[in-house]
This record gives structure tokens, sequence and C-alpha cells, in this order.
């Protein structure tokens, strides 16, 4: 089999099908991808840490279990890491000069699932200081490139993960989320990136995060099919996480059976790029075409609700853990996390209280919401990837914006716990991608990746230059 078939053209199930069957040697797969990251991680500055002899083990492992007969639902299949998770062995450095020698004494619960699975951890994905800043960036592995243009960004924080899947790196990659940092990324490099409900991917060991109560863990992928694939082998309580314990996934839906909403601007005051308000309007002409029920309604959220009202939290989360090591030295941080936390210090009691309360009624709203409608559609973002020598495009929908304000539409699923996956639909200028968001209540993971899947073969939208 050339080696062009398995970067380009099979899926993570096809690989582990034809793995578990004899017909492909794991290690053929292996040299695929490191052969592609060979080729293009010069170029993009995506991935760290492949560290051979731990693939070497992770192989030998697969081929004892595949002689004993098991067949793993990702047997041979390639996963990037984000460089935030800990991978058992592995330098894992969240971006931060404060844990560049750090190890990781064992596995995450995501990525002993990945492994049990039978899927081969390659190395580490790039990203943002404490995965904390919409551009992948940091003072350890320096910038990640977009896969279509060097000069443009991919966003951040799972911006590695996400330009690694889209060059073809791997099928596979496991992210995380606190506001949209593994749907943005893969908006913008043509890729899908799912979050799913809070409580449902089990996240107990490893790093403290800013994001306690908001962040999951999230697949990176080529295919709609593959993040469901995923997600199934990450999916389900672990004793050593509360927060999955007494949650259930609710079964698939009948797609035709659903109310779906369209909110173009998700009910929030905000500009949007013509380019991809036009791409996001095709895409969903044509999923009506292709039957399914939709029509404008906007969630009514609560007076003053917008990422600046939530900020404080993610500000106060970065003081809690690293304040002290700010004073000792503020240089040695990513001078945009250093802002944050120093506003963080600053923040009082009370403004927390109130950052709580806000992303409280947004829950509220959103449920709310879901009471009248089974899913939600709109944009990812409101514009596509920007010049990487900036945190944001200083403009869209032609007016003069904040650098967060790229990110409006996704960080409100996070506080309402909800599934959201960013799928794409179309481009935009230059061609660059432009992604869809689906979202639905917590717990509805499956029907929204059925919604996905669906998208996904309406619109055959990945851009095919990505991977080139």
């Amino acid at each position: 089999m050339e080696l062009t078939e398995l970067t380009k053209s099979l899926d993570a199930a096809t690989i582990a099908g034809r793995v578990a069957a004899g017909r492909l040697d794991p290690a053929e797969v292996v040299a695929a991808f490191q052969a592609r990251i060979a080729a293009r991680n010069d170029q993009l500055n995506a991935v760290f840490e492949q560290r051979q002899e731990l693939v070497d083990a992770d192989l030998a492992q697969l081929r004892a279990r595949l002689a004993q007969g098991e067949r793993p639902l990702l047997a041979g299949v390639p996963v990037i890491v984000k460089d935030v998770i800990w991978s058992q062995g592995r330098r894992v450095t969240q971006g931060s000069q404060l844990y560049r020698d750090f190890i990781a004494p064992a596995d995450a619960i995501a990525v002993e699932r990945l492994r049990r699975a039978g899927a081969i951890v390659l190395g580490m994905g790039n990203t943002s200081e404490f995965a904390c800043k919409g551009l992948t960036t940091n003072k350890v592995y320096g910038l990640t490139r977009h896969p279509l243009d060097a000069t443009l960004t991919a966003g951040g924080s799972s911006g590695g993960c996400a330009v690694a899947v889209a060059a073809g790196m791997a099928p596979l990659a496991l992210g995380t989320d606190g506001g949209g940092s593994s749907r943005r990324p893969p908006a913008h490099a043509g890729v899908v990136g799912f979050k799913p409900s809070y409580g449902a991917i089990p996240d107990s060991i490893g790093f403290a995060h800013a994001f306690n109560g908001i962040q999951v863990i999230a697949p990176i992928t080529r295919t709609v099919s593959d993040a469901a694939l995923m997600f199934e082998a990450l999916a389900g309580a672990d004793a050593r996480d509360p927060d999955t314990l007494g949650f259930s996934l609710a079964a698939e839906r009948p797609l035709h059976t659903l109310r779906i909403a369209l909110s173009p601007r998700l009910g929030l005051d905000t500009p949007v790029d013509d380019d991809v308000a036009e791409a996001c309007a095709q895409a969903v002409a044509r999923l009506q075409a292709a039957g399914l029920s939709i029509e404008l309604a906007d969630p009514a959220w609560p007076r003053g609700a917008d990422e600046a009202a939530l900020m404080p939290l993610q500000h106060v989360g970065l003081a809690n853990l690293y304040g002290e090591a700010w004073r000792r030295d503020p240089d040695v941080f990513d001078p945009d996390i250093a802002r944050q936390i120093e506003r963080g210090l600053a923040w009082t009691g009370a403004d927390v209280a109130r950052a709580r309360e806000a992303s409280h009624q947004i829950a509220l709203a959103m449920a709310e919401f879901f009471t009248r409608y089974d899913l939600l559609l709109c944009p990812t973002t409101p514009c596509v990837a920007w010049r990487n020598d900036r945190l944001g495009p200083e403009r869209i929908g032609g007016v003069a914006v904040e650098p967060r304000a790229h990110a409006v539409f996704t960080p409100f699923f996070n506080h309402a716990l909800a599934p959201a996956i960013s799928v794409p639909c179309g481009s935009g200028r230059d061609g660059l991608p432009v992604g869809l968001q689906i979202a639905g209540p917590r717990g509805a993971d499956r029907t929204v990746l059925a919604a996905a899947r669906l998208a996904e073969r309406v619109l055959a939208a990945r851009p095919a230059t990505a991977n080139g």
C-alpha cells in the first residue's frame, strides 16, 4: 500500500479494521504518518515529543493483543495528544517554561482509554501556554502555522492538534476545550472538532487547569465518523472522576424528527465576515434541501451576557495556579498569559461571583432554548484564519474589533455543559476553510454527531489542499 493512501485516504475505522484483520501492519501505519510528520513539521511546528521507544512499546503491546485474538476499536490508529494532557513517559509542558522538563508520571484517563482501544500515540501537539490563548504559540516550542498558508494561524489553543490532523500527520488528535479550543482551530484548518458534554469523558488525572467545571477532552479528526468512533472509545463514567458518575448519554434520535434552529450570530450583537455568513447560509440551504427542518431562532441571553463577562473566571483560575510564580518572575510567561494572571490577581471576590452567575444564567438560557429546539446551528467562528503575528483579526464584518472577537460563538456551549461540533462547510476568502457549529442539549452527543455526519455527507466540503 502506498504511504499516500494511508495518510490521505484511509479513515480511522478502515485503518483499525485492516490492522485487526491482519491486512495492514501497524508498524507500516505508524511509519507512514511519521514520514508525513517529518515532511511537514519543520514548516508547521505542530508536533513534538515523538519518542520512538514509547511508540515501539505501544506497537509491541498491540501486536501481543492481536496475537491473542483481540480486535481493539482503534487498532494501530495513530493519534496526537495535546501538550497539556498527560501521556506517560513524555515531556508534557503546557507550553510553559515552568514545565519544560516535566515528564508525565501517568496517562490521563482519556490517553489510557485510547491505548486500551489500540491507538498509537505518536507525539504531543503544540498548544498556547496553559491552553489559555486563541493563538498557538509559546515560549517552549514557538508558533504553529496554518497548513494552507504559513503566514496565518490556525487559532488556539489546540492549534498543534488541528494542524497535525489537517496536514495528514495523524488521523486522530486529542485536544481540550474550555471555551472553543478544539472547535475554532479545526474550523480554521478545515477538519472536525467535537466538544462533548461535560461529564461524558473522564478528565481527572493530570494538570489542574483554569477552566474547572467547563473544560472537556475533545476529539479532533478528519471526519465526523472518526470523531464518533474516538468518542465511543473515550466516553463513559470512571470512579476516579466524580463529574462522570451518574451522567448518561441519550440515545441518537432520528434526524427527520428534530426541531433545528439556525442562529447566524448566536443571538449576539457581534459582527460576522460576509464570506463566513455566505458559506454558512449556503450550507444550511443544502441541509434543508436534504430534508432537515431548520428555522431561524436566537437564544435569549441574559442581560450583559458576553465573553467579557466570563473572562474573570479564566483569569482568576490562572492566578490561583500560577500567581506566585508570576510574582517571582513575570518574564517566564508568555506576555499575554502574564497579563491574564495579573488581571486575575486584581479581580475581587464580587467580580468572580458575578462571572459565576453570568455562567449560570447562560447555562439556564441555553437549557430553556433546548426545550424548544433539539439542535442549534451557527458559525463556529465569525472569520477565517488571520495573520499569525497577532492575537486576532483587527476587523470583522468591516468594523474594528477586540482581539477576542473571533472567539464569540464557542464559549457559551462550554458554560452550558453542552455538546458542540465544528464541521467544514465551505470556503471563505482565499479559499480558507469555514466551520459550521452544531450544538445540542447536554447528553445529546450522539444526536449532534449524527447531524454532523449528515452535514459532512451533504456538504462534502473538506478542503483537499490542506493535506496536500
